[in-house]
């Protein structure tokens, strides 16, 4: 059997958006409270030093974040910053995922993003068991 641990770190932003191609109302500029979850995985802990029995370091999470938080995410028009024509939730999970991942963030497995309290997207490119794995935590989570 091989060790597996995942890990969650959580992080949220205000922001607008708008949905030109909906045929709701969502295709007029509108504002959300999102939240998100950055997943990460690793198979070994570290052994030594201060970072001893983490897989990673959740501070480390958050410094990959805090850009795309800074920059693009948070108060910012998500049409406008993301470069997204019809920025869903989808495709921001997608987006900021990317985003972690080119700028090199280890173990990288999900993307979660709530738009709101009872909708919800998750972006991995992992196999299937990764992906229950993730899935049966967010349970847990969401009760």
């Amino acid at each position: 059997m091989i060790n597996k641990w995942i890990l969650g770190k959580e992080f949220r932003f205000e922001a607008a958006h708008q949905l030109p191609h909906h045929d709701g109302k969502c295709a007029r500029l509108h504002g959300h409270s999102w939240r998100g979850v950055v997943y990460v995985s690793g198979t070994a802990l570290t052994q030594s030093g201060p970072k001893s029995g983490m897989v990673m370091d959740y501070a480390d999470i958050k410094t990959f974040l805090k850009p795309l938080l800074n920059d693009y995410l948070d108060h910012h028009f998500l049409n406008k910053t993301t470069g997204l024509e019809n920025p869903t939730s989808e495709e921001l999970a997608q987006w900021i995922f990317e985003r972690l991942e080119q700028s090199g963030l280890s173990g990288l497995l999900a993307v979660r993003i709530d738009e709101t309290c009872t909708s919800t997207c998750m972006y991995t490119r992992t196999p299937e068991a990764d992906f229950q794995l993730i899935t049966a935590s967010n349970a847990i989570v969401m009760g």
